[in-house]
């Protein structure tokens, strides 16, 4: 009988995912099945190009080694029997495979609040882009529930847009969670010279309107005026299909340090959805939502499937450097590391923070997460620090 690789998730660690199954030697079929109607896109321009016309999608075009895998899209699949080997579609048809590759990602959380709905956005497809731009259409004033960085991207590009932005969220400062406090509030200054308004420290509780969004009150009382509203409150994987197999889906799908799900060879899990330990670190499993994660887990799930359907083994200790990117107006950041993991030790390693500079992050006196504001030039010098701490917990 042939042998079946099928990815559920058609975006870009679903694309890379089937790649590398076939970089790796695989030689049976593969087939990715997808909920979103579109080939692979580039997300992270949804949020950083967002106000003004469309711009035009950042297609992800399959590699040389992935010119035959067949493409289900449109298409959502609703259940999973692992012990089978099938998938069930929306359709009723059932999928049987030889290994399987959980790359579905994830789907924007909604606020569970009174009020109407329509007016009110959520940032994650195109379908979601093209809706709000022509949803802001005229409209003068936005209010933004969320000062994580899609929040931050979307405020910057509406102020330098000539729209009234307001940014609501509990926390005390912008990216406070990943970035920490001193480099949050530098954000905030920056943004504010935009002439963003912050109402940091409280939650909306209604949204104000009869047949649409009107404004937004807050738990404080006030209440902000709005034509559009952005929720941008973070994520929720997309697990549920998996339901009823015995697996760890309270945070996205449990994997082992290479990707493997639930203890079985033939699923791995990849992207924003895998919850894995990275040996960079510690044992600890954890999502990671970031692009470059996103590929390193697609490729080493895909290494890691096609070494077990071909009978051997995948080599190294998989350690990746995560690494992310924001621009939001005049802010420039990159950072790689998990800066999230410091133990509240920051320091100012190179230039001014109302400037240029690095920001590095520690754990026990050991640093795991550096930023740049600017400096590009840098961005080689401070990560090969990262790399070295890879290098070393690898050995260990």
């Amino acid at each position: 009988m042939t042998q079946r690789v099928v990815v559920v998730g058609a975006s870009l660690a679903g694309l890379r995912a089937a790649e590398a199954v076939r970089k790796a030697g695989f030689r049976g079929q593969v087939t990715v099945v997808g909920d979103e109607p579109h080939m692979p896109y580039n997300r992270p321009p949804l949020s950083k190009t967002s106000i003004g016309d469309v711009p035009e999608a950042e297609w992800l075009k399959p590699g040389r080694h992935a010119t035959d895998v067949e493409w289900r899209l449109g298409q959502t699949v609703t259940s999973a029997d692992l012990a089978a080997r099938t998938l069930r579609l929306a359709s009723g048809e059932v999928l049987s495979w030889t290994g399987l590759v959980v790359a579905s990602g994830l789907r924007p959380r909604r606020l569970d609040l009174p009020g109407p709905m329509l007016g009110r956005h959520v940032l994650r497809t195109l379908d979601d882009q093209a809706g709000f731009v022509s949803g802001i259409g005229s409209a003068r004033r936005l209010v933004i529930v969320g000062a994580g960085f899609i929040g931050c991207e979307v405020a910057a590009a509406a102020a330098m847009s000539g729209i009234e932005t307001h940014v609501v969220a509990p926390e005390a400062v912008p990216v406070e969670r990943p970035l920490g406090a001193m480099v949050g509030a530098e954000i905030q200054r920056r943004l504010e010279a935009l002439g963003i308004e912050f109402h940091l420290g409280t939650v909306p509780v209604e949204f104000l309107g009869a047949d649409r969004v009107r404004g937004v009150r807050l738990a404080d009382s006030t209440e902000l005026a709005a034509d559009a509203v952005l929720e941008a409150v973070g994520s929720i994987p997309n697990v549920e299909w998996l339901a009823g197999n015995g697996l760890d889906l309270s945070d996205g799908v449990l994997c082992d340090a290479d990707c493997r799900v639930g203890g079985r060879s033939d699923v791995v899990a990849c992207g924003d959805v895998a919850r894995f330990p990275n040996m960079l670190f510690d044992e600890v499993p954890r999502r990671v939502e970031h692009w470059v994660t996103a590929v390193d887990t697609a490729k080493r799930a895909g290494q890691v499937l096609a070494a077990q359907l071909g009978g051997t083994a995948a080599e190294h200790v998989f350690a990746p450097v995560p690494a992310f990117w924001s621009h939001q107006g005049p802010v420039r950041l990159q950072a790689f590391g998990a800066p999230g993991l410091g133990d509240g030790e920051i320091r100012l390693l190179e230039g001014e923070l109302s400037g240029e500079a690095a920001v590095g992050y520690y754990r026990e006196g050991i640093v795991v997460g550096v930023v740049l504001l600017g400096l590009a030039g840098r961005y080689g010098h401070y990560r090969k620090e990262i790399e070295t701490l890879s290098a070393n917990r690898a050995a260990g």
